[in-house]
């Protein structure tokens, strides 16, 4: 996840809610927030701490120097509006470590700088979702997790497995992941978990092991999600990989499978979750939308899928059935979703007359063609892929192609590029069945 201003770390405010406390008190954009309660506020976990209390006193450092000293009365945890223009409110904290199977390390030269950071840092779990590895922190920083209950909290495992661990992420402290989690499970915190599966390596019965270990910390493990391995071309050097292939993700499936039957019989949840890309290499039928249990994992493309076409149906179910569109687009997408695509469309055109859509699976020749999602598609290959295509209405993209909040690809290329190359209007949506038929809806 890209991030912006984290080598600033003062307490500049950057966004004041409307009508918030702040908004109210007259706290502006360009103010710096000095301290609460007399401390100084270190990074945002320590704002949000301080924060928490009834009664608080805030001083806040105008523009033109003035202080302003603020007694805030309000309900205990209520938020003050305040946004930072750095989020941490700090330097966001590198990782160390040397995965074996680090995407970062596999990409090409001279691409942008934020592109190269490794974040590993508690913080960026605890506000935007990130996974980290606890590999990066003292006993100290662990202990402040515990003391200010930053939970939920997502964590990559890998493996439980402590040599293997440390090998796998190249840092001799990697293998005490355990104990950590068993510390967090003593003060009731929540975690999710990640696997990046590398094939012959923390698979089979290392994976088996694994899943075993984490279930022993149910209910504070909520969750675990299994996702392969991304294998760039990009790999000199590097340890050696291979991508999963068809048979070798049927029988991850077959083990997952085996293994929710377990859990759920023992504790009433199936607990571990294989990411889409697998199911999407075996075109195997995906898990029912109630057997996603929730979808605790959504946002690492666990159950994606099954959550798009359950809204794709519910919105076609509300759609009258004399509508019709004398329109043509194009679907870009990763090579891995054509056929998941395809029934999606096939259901749209069998409702909406008249209605041209058409599937265009990107090969990926920037990274590679063992790459093959979506979110990892360039501007310049949506070009090459797609100059020999005419008389169109426009080109859909998943806003996943594009870097959070703009309209730019991993490239550097802009969508303005793109239609200035193909002259044709590019169209991004975020992954949502309400969005994508209201596409159609509206036209």
């Amino acid at each position: 996840m890209e991030l912006k201003n984290l080598d600033d770390n003062r307490n500049i405010i950057e966004k004041i809610a409307k009508d918030s406390i702040a908004d109210e008190l007259g706290v502006e954009s360009g103010d710096i927030l000095i301290s609460i309660n007399g401390s100084k506020v270190k990074d945002i976990i320590d704002y949000k701490f301080l924060i928490s209390d009834e009664y608080i006193e805030v001083d806040i450092e105008k523009a033109n120097g003035e202080i302003w000293e603020l007694e805030i009365e309000k309900e205990f945890d209520e938020d003050l509006g305040i946004e930072f223009t750095n989020p941490l409110i700090d330097k966001a904290r590198s990782c160390r470590n040397k995965c074996i199977f680090c995407f970062i390390d596999q990409l090409p030269p001279n691409m942008r700088e934020t592109l190269y950071f490794k974040d590993d840092d508690s913080r960026l779990s605890f506000l935007q979702g990130n996974f980290i590895t606890l590999t990066n922190m003292t006993n100290e920083e662990i202990d402040r997790i515990i003391a200010y209950r930053l939970s939920p909290i997502n964590i990559s495992v890998h493996t439980t497995n402590p040599d293997l661990r440390v090998k796998m992420l190249n840092n001799k402290n990697a293998g005490k992941i355990f104990s950590i989690l068993k510390k967090f499970k003593e003060a009731n915190l929540i975690v999710n978990c990640q696997i990046v599966l590398v094939p012959g390596v923390n698979d089979g019965e290392e994976l088996e092991r694994t899943l075993k270990d984490l279930s022993s910390l149910y209910p504070s493990v909520k969750s675990v999600a299994v996702v392969p391995v991304g294998v760039t071309k990009y790999r000199e050097k590097l340890h050696k990989l291979k991508p999963f292939n068809e048979e070798e993700s049927k029988e991850l499936l077959s083990l997952i499978a085996k293994e929710q039957g377990k859990f759920l019989k023992d504790m009433g949840t199936r607990f571990v979750f294989a990411s889409d890309e697998f199911y999407a290499m075996t075109r195997k039928k995906l898990p029912s939308y109630e057997e996603y249990e929730g979808f605790p994992q959504l946002e690492n493309g666990v159950g994606l899928m099954k959550a798009f076409e359950y809204e794709i149906d519910m919105e076609l179910k509300s759609l009258k059935d004399n509508i019709h569109l004398n329109k043509k687009y194009i679907i870009a997408t990763g090579t891995l979703a054509k056929d998941f695509m395809n029934g999606i469309i096939n259901k749209i055109m069998g409702k909406i007359k008249g209605l041209e859509l058409d599937i265009v699976p990107i090969e990926n020749n920037f990274f590679g063609k063992t790459i093959t999602v979506s979110g990892l598609i360039t501007g310049q290959d949506i070009i090459s892929n797609l100059e020999d295509y005419k008389d169109i209405d426009g080109i859909i993209i998943p806003k996943s192609m594009l870097r959070k909040s703009s309209d730019v690809f991993l490239d550097d290329l802009t969508i303005g590029d793109i239609e200035n190359s193909l002259m044709v209007k590019i169209i991004p949506i975020e992954v949502s069945g309400k969005e994508f038929i209201d596409l159609f809806r509206k036209a």
